[in-house]
């Protein structure tokens, strides 16, 4: 009933921008179409001063269109409902694309069909998934009625499939969340992260242009709503939590223990002296930097000290790696988004942003092959 009632309100839509435009015969055909689909007072009055005067009721005389404050006020007073939208939907346009997209997402009954992949999709079809859809329907670029939950559900959709535990337990439970008996299975498929907040994460910052917490009329509001819900849950259920959590607590203090009985490093990588290794030295094949101990050089010689600097090598690569692959993602969303909306200020900051550790690896790799 629902999406009737939304490809009503497009209809007549349509019918008010073909009346702006002085045709008559296709706004008649819409207005009609609006009230097979869901009737109102709304397209009725439209369609009763069309067979009248050959023309809508216009109150103030001005011209007609979706957007005129004639039509917008006399709407609200005779739905009494609020079937046209709120001020901060009607004050900015929308096309019916958008409209139509935000029906098919609205429609979706599960979250791969609403990130428009397969059940096997990998984690990176599941990212590339996410960032479409994540900007084409964030509500500071789709003004269509509902695009905030659709950009809501697309964001709980990527938190739950990204999950690997959520979404094993998605797979199990996830088409018996609608049954009545077995509607405990709901709260697990929560996203942990409000969907704006999923979404600055993800694009390494702000939405360009941002308004969306001057939204009023409900818009926006999930995110504080969601966190208010966790905090409640989480007092409720304080002692199950506290039951749930006692397995990993004495999995740690075991970890702890079995720690303190482990030999300690005898390097440290880190960028300055620390407790127990405060000389030091560098690799003779990388001329990595690392840290040991007073007793070093006395405890390490010979295999030994190559066995230690091939480690210090490999755990540096390593790290390199790791932080390579952060830098190429942090430039690359900011690219991404700086095409997507046309910000040459922030592509050519894109495109200075340096990758210092991607450099690095790669000096070591022509080492490594010579």
């Amino acid at each position: 009933m629902d999406s009737n009632k939304d490809e009503a309100e497009r209809c007549i839509k349509i019918a008010l921008n073909a009346l702006s435009n002085n045709q008559s015969d296709k706004a008649k055909k819409f207005l009609e179409k609006a009230q097979r689909l869901f009737p109102t007072d709304q397209a009725q009055n439209l369609l009763e001063s069309l067979a009248h005067n050959g023309k809508p009721p216009d109150e103030n005389g001005g011209p007609v269109n979706g957007e005129g404050p004639s039509m917008r006020h006399r709407s609200s007073r005779e739905d009494g409902e609020g079937s046209t939208p709120g001020p901060a939907e009607s004050a900015k346009p929308y096309t019916a694309e958008q409209v139509e997209a935000v029906r098919k997402i609205k429609a979706c009954k599960d979250y791969y069909q609403i990130l428009g992949v397969e059940k096997s999709a990998s984690e990176e079809d599941l990212k590339k998934a996410y960032r479409k859809l994540a900007l084409k329907f964030h509500p500071d670029k789709n003004h269509a009625p509902g695009a905030t939950e659709a950009f809501k559900a697309i964001g709980n959709a990527y938190a739950v499939l990204s999950n690997a535990e959520k979404r094993r337990q998605y797979d199990q439970y996830g088409e018996e969340r609608s049954h009545p008996t077995r509607h405990r299975h709901h709260h697990d498929f929560e996203a942990d992260i409000s969907p704006e907040d999923l979404f600055n994460m993800f694009f390494g910052g702000g939405f360009p242009t941002s308004n969306v917490h001057v939204y009023r009329n409900g818009r926006m509001h999930f995110a504080h709503h969601n966190r208010q819900e966790r905090r409640e849950q989480q007092r409720d259920g304080g002692f199950a939590l506290l039951v749930q959590l006692l397995p990993i607590l004495i999995l740690i203090i075991v970890s702890a223990l079995s720690q303190l009985m482990v030999t300690p490093s005898p390097y440290s990588l880190s960028y300055r002296p620390s407790a127990g290794h405060v000389h030091k030295r560098h690799t003779t094949h990388l001329k990595v930097p690392f840290y040991v101990g007073e007793r070093f050089h006395v405890e390490y010689t010979g295999n030994n000290l190559r066995n230690v600097e091939r480690s210090v090598e490999d755990d540096y690569i390593s790290n390199l790696r790791n932080n390579c692959w952060k830098e190429k993602q942090q430039k690359e969303g900011l690219m991404y988004r700086a095409r997507y909306f046309g910000d040459s200020e922030l592509y050519q900051r894109a495109q200075r942003m340096g990758t210092p550790s991607c450099s690095r690896l790669s000096e070591i790799q022509v080492l490594l092959d010579g």
